[in-house]
This record gives C-alpha cells, sequence and structure tokens, in this order.
C-alpha cells in the first residue's frame, strides 16, 4: 500500500445524499477480478453511462476538467449499503486517494483506510463549502495533508481533521492488514522459538 502524507489534486463534488457502495459499483460486477484493466469503468457506472455504453453527459464525472479530479468531496453517509470492498477498488482503479464527507459509512471506511484511500470526515457545512467552491470554480485544487491534519482549499482556506493515532500510523506509513502483522515479525518468531521447548505439553 502506497504511504500517504499529503496529496493535491482537482476536488470533484459527489451532491448525492446517502451514496450508497451499490451506485459507487454495482453488484454485478462484483466477480470481475480487482486487477481487470477496465476497472475503472466500473466506478459510478450506472450514473455515468446509458444502457448502450454512452456517456451521460450531465453526470460529473463526464465533464471536464472534473474527469481528472482523484479527490472527492461527498455528501452525508458516503459509502453505506453493502460492505463490499470492490467499492475502494474502484476509487482506487482511477487514482482517487481522498475522499471527505460529513460521515462515511464505518465499514466502508475501513477498506478505505487497509487500502491507501484516505477518508476524511468534515463538518456539513464545510463539505457544502468546498463542493461549492468546486461547482464555481471546476478545476479548483485541494492540499490534504495528513501529518498536520488540514484539507486546504485554492483560496486558502484551512480545514482541520481529526484521525485516530492507530489510523494514522497506517496510512503515513502505508501498511495493511498484512503489513501489520509483519511489524511485529520479530516478537512472532520469538514466541515460536519459545514454543518448540514446550511443544510436548
Amino acid at each position: 500500500m502506497e504511504p500517504f502524507k499529503s496529496f493535491k489534486s482537482m476536488g470533484m463534488p459527489i451532491d448525492i445524499l446517502n451514496c450508497d457502495t451499490d451506485a459507487i459499483i454495482p453488484a454485478r460486477f462484483l466477480r470481475i477480478p480487482l486487477d481487470d484493466p477496465d476497472y475503472n469503468q466500473y466506478l459510478f457506472h450506472d450514473l455515468r453511462f446509458n444502457e448502450d455504453g454512452s456517456e451521460k453527459p450531465d453526470f460529473i464525472m463526464n465533464q471536464q476538467p472534473f474527469r481528472d479530479a482523484k479527490v472527492i468531496v461527498a455528501d452525508v453517509n458516503w459509502g453505506c449499503g453493502s460492505s463490499r470492498e470492490h467499492a475502494v477498488g474502484a476509487l482506487v482503479a482511477n487514482g482517487i486517494r481522498v475522499v471527505i464527507a460529513p460521515s462515511i459509512a464505518d465499514i466502508h471506511r475501513s477498506n478505505c483506510m487497509k487500502n491507501g484511500v484516505l477518508p476524511v470526515i468534515l463538518s456539513r457545512e464545510d463539505c457544502d463549502t468546498l463542493r461549492a467552491h468546486m461547482h464555481e470554480a471546476p478545476g479548483a485544487e485541494i492540499d490534504v495533508d495528513l501529518e498536520t491534519q488540514t484539507v486546504t482549499a485554492l483560496n486558502g482556506t484551512t480545514f482541520n481533521f481529526e484521525i485516530g493515532p492507530f489510523d494514522k500510523h497506517r496510512m503515513l506509513n502505508g501498511i495493511d492488514d498484512i503489513g501489520m502483522t509483519m511489524e511485529l515479525d520479530a516478537e512472532i518468531s520469538a514466541f515460536e522459538n519459545d514454543r518448540k521447548d514446550y511443544a510436548w505439553l
């Protein structure tokens, strides 16, 4: 998992209340391997594409300059519904490293942390302000600094966010679940060596 220290990219406003994981990636794509080269196409698939595969021009991800955005600013209850990890896989396939929202479903938030996507909780007022700014100034960048726990908009406005020390450590060092275990490799090896003496018990 790639470490996260700071990240600066264009922001994309997603003005959808309770945007669930089925909207983020429809269930029919869940059997497709995450390393599929076309996985980026499944993000918001039914919102982005018509049945014939043509783009829906009114969906923001199909509009310039938002096609290149790597930071999402969402509304309340982002990532609710099914616990599918594929929703985060679709974000990662599109290079999205940050999701900012007033609230993020617990399991989805955990999946984000395990896959290198930083979930940032700001107040609803702050998120509304950021999304309005991005609509007014398309292409505006957002600077997210995990070490200082700040989000800075293009106009210089800075917002502070909270994150637990354990989650912050994981993200700063790019440690996934396997990496967490490997951090204890010396202790595990020492335990295994000691228990050999008691294997007969």
